[in-house]
């Protein structure tokens, strides 16, 4: 078996003593390729040089996190597209929109997440999207794209069954992540998972954080890595009753298809 994690944090700090290791433990898990996520321009080229060291296991996205929207400008634009053209660049984003923590204001989140979706339609590349408790505002904006749109995948899905039905309705992918094995709150997932069509749903750990809580022996450090990625694999499993042969097969061809990955040697 085979596995794509569609969104790893590769270059955060958490992983700047250890970075080779942790992948050859991916590796050893059957991870077969990533897609490293950016949240910023400046954060870009690191990821970049990431890629260029896997260039058939490791890809990328290119844009402006909610977070950092604040930071957007005239130049971001025409930044982003220059990013664009790196061939290991596979999507646009992370872009979208958090109205949970607000850490930049919400017209330079929309701002800053329409022109990102501009840049998707005049690249053809797929968008990586982020949203917290913003699903309202999302979706009457992503209808507009949506035709011009390749395709996009809703990155660490975590809200209710109304937000899930409206982006599958826009034929929109999900990914999930270990949030679903916090009994805390994950669980309202778990019924969910028989509802996304096989084609329309990838896997993810959002590594160094979402460490599944339900994995019996738990790195001290508290942290995520690609290598966790089945424990995740478990958990939607179980919920879809499915065995991980038939998950890890279309969920690896979905996050192939969407982002034109190579088939790995």
């Amino acid at each position: 078996m085979q596995w794509v994690d569609i969104g790893v944090n590769l270059t955060d700090r958490a992983f700047a003593k250890d970075r080779s290791e942790v992948l050859e433990r991916a590796w050893q898990a059957d991870i077969s390729q990533m897609l490293l996520t950016t949240t910023s321009l400046e954060h870009a080229h690191q990821v970049l040089e990431c890629c260029a060291e896997y260039p058939q296991r490791l890809f990328a996205t290119a844009g402006v996190h909610p977070h950092e929207a604040r930071h957007w400008t005239a130049d971001s634009r025409k930044q982003l597209h220059q990013l664009c053209n790196e061939p290991a660049v596979k999507a646009v984003g992370e872009c979208g929109l958090d109205f949970n923590r607000d850490f930049s204001p919400r017209p330079a989140q929309l701002k800053a997440l329409e022109a990102q979706l501009a840049v998707a339609v005049e690249t053809g590349l797929p968008v990586f999207l982020h949203e917290r408790e913003a699903s309202d505002t999302l979706l009457p904006l992503l209808r507009d794209y949506r035709d011009q749109l390749s395709g996009a995948v809703v990155h660490c899905f975590t809200a209710d069954q109304k937000a899930l039905y409206a982006y599958l309705d826009l034929d929109l992918h999900i990914g999930i992540t270990g949030w679903i094995c916090d009994e805390r709150r994950g669980s309202h997932l778990h019924p969910l998972m028989r509802d996304i069509p096989a084609g329309r749903l990838m896997l993810e750990t959002d590594a160094p954080w979402l460490l599944p809580r339900s994995m019996t022996s738990k790195p001290k450090s508290r942290r995520n890595e690609p290598a966790f990625l089945i424990e995740v694999a478990h958990c939607v499993a179980q919920c879809r009753g499915e065995s991980l042969a038939q998950l890890a097969a279309h969920t690896c061809a979905t996050a192939r298809a969407l982002f034109n990955l190579p088939n790995p040697a």
